[in-house]
């Protein structure tokens, strides 16, 4: 995934996720109540180069002063702004299990734009519960209960029925879905897919510690 900026040009990838650390970072000193911060700074406290730390930030035309750094507050603003954090990204949640349930509850993610305002699942327990605030509906509703100004749904059902369900969301108008099934969902180009597999990055994990304990 890219991002275009003004002018047409294209952020990379790897630049975007690197962007949240540093505003992570930011938003501490600014709480803090620091004005200022070096690229230096930001690299010891994210583990990146701080000429990477640079570069990144000039994608947003974040430009720091010789000798003084970056105005936190303007890094604040300007990366909240660039990422969509600071607007409402109205959600679903399909697959009210132990994950999404969490999902639900995580009112930290408003914070970054992501507002949840209902699941939907199959499972009599659950449907008709609300979890975190928001309702629980049945997945036979969602033509019914569907709010236009919800655009993105976040799929954690289970893998056997992650496509089935990610037919439905396509059908009733949802343009981005986040999936965290290990399963790769099929969609038209138009609908944007962010795939966050936590079995794959335990595998990755695993991956790791066997080499690490192997080169002891």
């Amino acid at each position: 995934m890219k991002r275009k900026i003004s002018g047409g040009s294209i952020v990379p990838e790897p630049a975007l996720r690197r962007l949240p650390w540093y505003l992570a970072y930011v938003k501490l000193l600014e709480a803090q109540g620091e004005k200022v911060v070096s690229s230096t700074h930001i690299a010891k406290s994210t583990g990146v180069d701080s000429a990477l730390v640079a570069k990144d930030l000039s994608y947003v035309s974040i430009v720091g002063k010789t000798r003084v750094g970056y105005d936190v507050a303007e890094m604040v603003e300007v990366l909240e702004s660039f990422l969509g954090f600071n607007l409402s990204h109205k959600a679903y949640i399909f697959g009210v299990g132990n994950l999404g349930a969490a999902l639900m509850h995580d009112r930290g993610l408003s914070q970054f734009g992501m507002d949840i305002v209902g699941g939907f699942d199959i499972r009599d327990e659950v449907v008709g519960e609300v979890i975190g605030g928001s309702p629980v509906y049945h997945l036979s509703e969602l033509k019914e209960r569907r709010d236009k100004e919800v655009s993105i749904g976040i799929l954690t059902v289970p893998v056997d029925v992650a496509q089935e369900v990610t037919d439905k969301l396509v059908e009733c108008g949802i343009s981005a879905i986040w999936n965290f099934t290990p399963f790769r969902i099929m969609v038209p180009d138009h609908v944007v897919v962010q795939n966050t597999s936590i079995y794959s990055h335990l595998a990755v994990m695993f991956h790791r510690i066997d080499e690490a304990i192997s080169g002891l």
